[in-house]
């Protein structure tokens, strides 16, 4: 199978496991869809979870906002796991039809620039919040982070806009069919303009990937949070480590999980066959995954209100849900706001 118009996830996955010298087969796939399996599981129930919390029991505010729809980005990625997850179990048979196909997959990278666009928007509001105060406490409201939020997804859905377009079903002959990317602009598949554009409109879609989704943000990040982080040592502002953890955090786990998958990428671009590609892949596929079930946890509870708000909500659902007598006083939403 031609490897540059496989699927992001099962398709190439399994091609490799099927081809490879290097890792046992067998005991690959079931690794793989284990994996994938707990993570759609986990990531479903935590990232609705920490959705709920910040809906409903803290207070609407800049942070909460900004934060309920990073964490909803993760979320989308989640609840589009289990269809790749039975496409890789039917050995890459896609059985939900070609608008599924390209709607999922929009869908997919849409949440996965939300997720990058919004991290930098929250390092954004830390900077001006720490760095600007008066402006913040004058335009820095709810209702201005409503209009980033908008902004966000609009750019998100714009960019992931173009796989409703190069995303389709291909029938191998063999019974099975497989949804994967196909950069064909013409029928001619053989003239060798066609094969010169097909490869530009490739270079093109990773290349706005790569900038737009991964160094574009982590630049912002890691600007942002060096500024902070200078101006607070220089003011000696510091009362704890927990503001150092958390910028480190937003640097460190953005590099780590996204990293990976552009290398991969890039690699596949150049249409490299190698050990280093099936090992890139893979570590690809961990850390993406890992990304949108594991980030919000790092990022919540640091604020150490978030975790009393959430310890508590959870009680009080287990509470109203066991009591005999659950009364209002008892589940009555705590009102206090994060700062993480």
């Amino acid at each position: 199978m031609d490897l540059i118009n496989s699927s992001d996830y099962q398709v190439t996955v399994s091609t490799l496991v099927r081809n490879s010298t290097h890792f046992p087969a067998s005991a690959t796939k079931t690794t793989i869809i284990l994996f994938l399996l707990l993570t759609s599981i986990i990531g479903i129930i935590s990232n609705g979870l920490y959705l709920w919390v910040l809906k409903f029991k803290m207070k609407r505010s800049v942070n909460t906002l900004l934060y309920f729809h990073l964490i909803l980005s993760y979320f989308i990625s989640t609840l589009i796991l289990p269809f790749i997850t039975t496409s890789y179990l039917q050995d890459d048979h896609w059985s939900f039809g070609t608008a599924m196909c390209k709607v999922l997959n929009s869908i997919l990278y849409m949440g996965i620039f939300a997720s990058s666009f919004f991290l930098a928007a929250i390092s954004v509001d830390r900077y001006l919040f720490t760095l600007h105060p008066v402006w913040s406490q004058l335009h820095r409201t709810p209702r201005w982070a409503s209009s980033i939020i908008l902004v966000v997804w609009i750019s998100a859905t714009v960019l992931g806009t173009p796989y409703l377009v190069f995303r389709e079903t291909y029938d191998d002959r063999e019974g099975r069919v497989t949804c994967q990317n196909s950069y064909d602009v013409s029928t001619d598949w053989e003239s060798k303009k066609t094969q010169t554009l097909k490869k530009w409109i490739h270079v093109a879609c990773f290349t706005s990937r790569l900038l737009l989704g991964f160094l574009l943000p982590f630049l912002i990040i890691t600007f942002c949070y060096g500024r902070i982080a200078n101006k607070m040592k220089k003011r000696s502002l510091f009362k704890s480590n927990k503001p150092f953890k958390v910028m480190m955090t937003a640097i460190i786990s953005f590099f780590v999980c996204w990293m990976p998958y552009y290398v991969y990428k890039g690699l596949l671009l150049a249409e490299t066959q190698s050990l280093l590609l099936q090992l890139t892949l893979l570590l690809a596929v961990i850390t993406t995954s890992f990304n949108a079930v594991f980030s919000p946890m790092l990022y919540l509870f640091i604020g150490e209100n978030f975790k009393k708000v959430f310890k508590k909500s959870i009680l009080a659902l287990f509470e109203s849900a066991f009591s005999e007598d659950s009364s209002p006083e008892r589940t009555q939403n705590p009102n206090s706001e994060t700062y993480i």
